[in-house]
C-alpha cells in the first residue's frame, strides 16, 4: 500500500461511520493532509441535508491558511451543483487547495465529472482512482440507484442444515421457527438498520407476525413494505401495532389512512413495479426478508445484488426448500454456532 492508498483508506474508514445516515446521499470520507506527509483535518457525511464530507474537514481545521499548501482527499467526487449544501467544488477552489485525490466519479447526473472538470478548470491538480474499487463498493447502494433505477436489493434468508426455511405451516403453527442463535438475530437486525428499507410476503406476516424494526439494535427503522396482492392481512398483526409507517402492495387500490399506504401493483410485472416504485420514493437500499416465494420472485426476475443466507445448527428434515442461486458464494464463515454465507450477483 501506497502513501495515497493508505490516506484514502481513511477517508473509507470515516466514510463507512455515515453508513443508514446518508441516504439519499452517498457515503463519502475526506482527510486533508499538509505539506508535512501529516493528516491535520478529516470529516465525513454524517447525515443526509448536513455538511458533505469536504466541509467537514475543512471546518476541522483551525488555522485556514494550512489550506494553501495542502492536499485534499476524498473517497467520491466533490459536488458541482447546489442541492441541500453549496458545492464542495467551490469551497475548495475558495480555500486555494492545490491538489485533490478522489477516489472515484460519481455517477449522480449533477456530478458525473462535472466536479473535477471545474477543479482542474480552476487549475487544482486532481488525481483520480486512487482504491477506485474499494470507493465504488462502498456506495454500491448509491450507484445502483442512480445507474440501474432501482434500489440495491439485499435477499436475506435462514435455513437448516437439510436447507429449510421453514417447517410446513398451517392455521394452528403460527410463530416464527427460529433456525439461528440470538447473537445472530441481533445481527440481522443491525442489517435492517444499515438499508433504507425493508420488504417482507404475505405469509410471513401472517404465520411469524414479525414487527420488521430494529429492536434487538439500537438504530434507525426501515421502511416497511410488505406484499399483500389480495388485501388479506387482519389488523391484528404486529406491523399495525406500533406508530411505525407500513407500505402495503397489493393488486387492488391505492389508497392511504393514517399510518397505513396502500400501493397498487399489477399482477405479471408486480416486482419490477415495486422497483420503480421504490425508485420514485428514492430508496436505495432494501433487505427482502420475505419467504421462499417472495424471495424467489426477485431471484426468477434476476432482480437482486447481494444474498446473505444463514445457516442454523439445525435439522427440519421435511419442510419448504431454502432458495438456490446459481452464484458461487463470494464469502462462507462461521458466526456463532451459525455459518454465514454471502453471494455477490455478477
Amino acid at each position: 500500500m501506497n502513501v495515497e492508498e493508505f490516506y484514502m483508506k481513511r477517508c473509507l474508514d470515516l466514510a463507512y461511520l455515515g453508513i443508514g445516515n446518508t441516504a439519499p446521499n452517498p457515503m463519502v470520507g475526506s482527510i486533508i493532509v499538509n505539506d508535512k506527509d501529516t493528516i491535520i483535518g478529516e470529516g465525513y457525511h454524517q447525515k443526509y441535508g448536513h455538511n458533505h464530507a469536504e466541509v467537514n474537514a475543512i471546518n476541522s481545521i483551525s488555522n485556514k491558511n494550512e489550506l494553501s499548501l495542502s492536499t485534499l482527499y476524498v473517497s467520491l467526487e466533490p459536488c458541482s451543483h447546489t442541492g441541500k449544501t453549496p458545492p464542495c467544488v467551490d469551497l475548495i477552489i475558495k480555500h486555494k487547495i492545490p491538489k485533490v485525490v478522489i477516489g472515484c466519479k460519481d455517477p449522480f447526473s449533477e456530478v458525473n465529472g462535472r466536479g473535477i472538470k471545474a477543479l482542474k478548470k480552476a487549475g487544482v491538480i486532481v488525481k483520480v482512482g486512487i482504491f477506485e474499487n474499494e470507493c465504488l463498493e462502498i456506495n454500491k447502494r448509491f450507484f445502483t440507484f442512480h445507474n440501474k433505477k432501482r434500489p440495491y436489493i439485499i435477499l436475506k434468508w435462514a435455513q437448516t442444515r437439510d436447507l429449510f426455511i421453514d417447517k410446513i405451516r398451517n392455521e394452528k403453527s403460527k410463530g416464527i421457527n427460529w433456525i439461528t442463535s440470538t447473537n445472530t438475530q441481533k445481527l440481522t437486525h443491525k442489517w435492517r438498520a444499515e438499508e433504507d428499507a425493508i420488504l417482507t410476503g404475505k405469509n410471513t406476516i401472517v404465520f411469524d407476525n414479525p414487527s420488521l424494526t430494529t429492536r434487538a439494535f439500537s438504530g434507525k427503522n426501515p421502511a416497511r413494505y410488505v406484499i399483500d396482492p389480495y388485501l388479506e392481512i387482519n389488523q391484528s398483526h404486529n406491523i399495525f401495532k406500533d406508530d411505525f409507517p407500513i407500505s402495503i402492495f397489493n393488486f387492488k387500490k391505492n389508497s392511504k389512512q393514517g399510518k397505513v399506504n396502500l400501493v397498487k401493483i399489477n399482477k405479471g410485472t408486480e416486482i419490477e413495479d415495486i422497483c420503480d416504485y421504490l425508485h420514485t420514493c428514492k430508496i436505495q437500499s432494501i433487505i427482502i426478508e420475505g419467504g421462499g416465494f417472495t424471495i424467489n420472485q426477485f431471484i426468477e426476475k434476476s432482480l437482486w445484488d447481494e444474498a446473505r443466507v444463514l445457516t442454523g445448527n439445525k435439522y427440519y428434515i421435511n419442510g419448504i426448500e431454502a432458495p438456490k442461486l446459481k452464484t458461487k458464494p463470494t464469502l462462507s464463515t462461521g458466526f456463532g454456532e451459525d455459518q454465514l454465507t454471502i453471494y455477490l450477483k455478477k
